[in-house]
């Protein structure tokens, strides 16, 4: 399997969670979008650290580029990070309007930052990464101790 397969099936998983929380929270269902929104945020914060952790710096020792896509994509896990921070709190105390607004955000910002990676980053790291199988499986050990 290619580090852009696994990689994108992680992104259409946390993009199913993303849209069952908001779909409950569009709703009023706090219940549930409660539960599907901290599923979506571990899930999230689970696919940054593999990146983080396991293939970015994989990706920055065999192209020697430490300030290009890697860095950019750093920038927007911040981004994302703030972002989830405020939707925790209007989950939290049940205001759909923040909830939503936020939401509406970091579904562009998720867009914008997946397409980059799909694009560029996974399709460049298949290529100067030859063991994609070991990093897969780096990725997911990681996964698991997260």
């Amino acid at each position: 399997m290619s580090i852009k397969v696994f990689m994108v099936d992680k992104h259409r998983a946390c993009d199913e969670l993303f849209t069952a929380a908001e779909n409950a929270a569009d709703k009023g269902d706090w219940a549930l979008a409660s539960i599907k929104w901290q599923a979506f945020s571990e899930e999230l914060e689970t696919h940054l650290q593999m990146e983080e952790v396991v293939l970015f710096p994989q990706f920055e020792a065999a192209t020697g580029m430490t300030q290009g896509p890697t860095q950019v994509m750093r920038m927007e896990h911040v981004q994302m990070r703030e972002l989830c921070k405020k939707l925790s709190q209007a989950v939290k105390i049940k205001d759909k309007s923040a909830y939503l607004g936020n939401a509406d955000t970091l579904l562009i910002l998720m867009q914008q930052h997946n397409m980059k990676e799909e694009q560029m980053l996974y399709p460049m790291a298949d290529r100067v990464l030859s063991d994609s199988e070991s990093l897969i499986d780096a990725m997911t050990n990681h996964e698991c101790e997260s």
